[in-house]
């Protein structure tokens, strides 16, 4: 991913760039595959939980939807190769995999359709992958802006149904205009994947939630989604970040009560998010974002409310992919081990 500064990126300080896991080189993978337990039996069953939820009855979750955001896996990635972390992700029950770039660092060289053959291998769906919106400084640089056609041959190659970013519409600043100029670029980037049978979408943190600097009664995210296609342009709903979003812009710049619901957003346009990540958050209102990243099941958002009432929705229309993610995990097989089984966990009561 491309080198952003804070202006671009505003959460650039409390995110890790991705930019080391972003780009494709050729040959063979060289991993040794490790051991780790698998999800736990119980999960299935739906045995009781920190939160309480262990009541027998229907799964929240519906079944081969769950994924994993692999930046959360970057660093096990990076050393051990896809072909070891694929192998973890299958034992814990995971279904999908979203990329965070196509290289593994020390592991060796791999090509697209190797990377592509382990994923298939292991029973793990491809889901999407997170490239950069931009680049101004690079004109070669592999984001959307810079060389569209390659990050949609490249998604093609690995039979993704969604190729998307996880940078703001910062590009043209903070404002309306700017926020419509951005919205005019993503309905192109939207109209190529389509034409590929993809699906291009946007990944949100907080301060898309804020407030447009010329006009203080404008929220960006709605800028966002009333200028855009919804027949074009996806969302991938980052939900610890939405829920931050809700904590950092409740009110308006000039003082305005201005609340709004994650969830609603999700309720009323279900066909425009295919996909969300999952992250976990414990309150904390000392800090800049409301909350503190913590391993799913850890923390404070109600997920068994949110992916029922979404879920609820279900049917042909509404193919919704869940991806597990933390940013920085303290051990990241562990939290992915985890989060699977908390979220396998959770039971509609009976």
């Amino acid at each position: 991913m491309p080198r952003f500064s804070k202006e671009h990126d505003p959460e650039l300080a409390h995110r890790l760039s991705r930019r080391g896991m972003l780009g494709v080189a050729a040959g063979t993978t060289a991993a040794a595959l490790v051991g780790a337990a698998a999800v736990p039996a119980q999960a299935a069953a739906g045995t009781a939980d920190r939160h309480g939820h262990g009541h027998r009855g229907e799964a929240v979750l519906p079944p081969g939807r769950l994924g994993i955001q692999l930046y959360s896996l970057r660093d096990k990635v990076s050393t051990l190769g896809f072909a070891a972390v694929f192998a973890e992700l299958k034992k814990y029950g995971y279904d999908e995999v979203e990329f965070a770039g196509y290289t593994q660092g020390s592991a060796g060289p791999i090509t697209l359709a190797q990377l592509k053959k382990l994923a298939k291998n292991y029973g793990l769906n491809p889901i999407g992958s997170h490239v950069g919106y931009w680049d101004d400084n690079n004109p070669n640089a592999y984001t959307f802006a810079q060389n569209l056609e390659k990050v949609l041959d490249d998604a093609q190659a690995l039979g993704l149904k969604h190729i998307g970013t996880a940078s703001g519409p910062f590009r043209y600043g903070s404002t309306v205009d700017g926020w419509k100029r951005a919205a005019e670029e993503f309905n192109t980037y939207g109209a190529a994947a389509r034409k590929r049978g993809m699906k291009f979408y946007q990944h949100n943190h907080s301060e898309e939630f804020s407030f447009a600097t010329d006009n203080p009664k404008v929220r960006l995210y709605d800028v966002l989604l009333r200028e855009t296609d919804p027949d074009l342009v996806f969302l991938e709903m980052d939900i610890f970040w939405a829920y931050s979003g809700q904590f950092r812009y409740s009110t308006r710049p000039d003082g305005k009560p201005a609340p709004f619901d994650p969830l609603r957003y999700v309720l009323k346009q279900p066909h425009r998010y295919p996909l969300f990540h999952v992250k976990d958050g414990q309150e904390d209102p000392t800090n800049l974002y409301g909350y503190r990243m913590v391993d799913v099941g850890d923390g404070d958002i109600d997920y068994k409310k949110f992916i029922s009432k979404v879920t609820e929705l279900r049917g042909h229309r509404y193919a919704h992919h869940w991806q597990a993610e933390h940013d920085n995990p303290t051990e990241s097989f562990t939290f992915a081990r985890r989060s699977s089984a908390h979220l396998h966990a959770l039971r509609k009561k009976c």
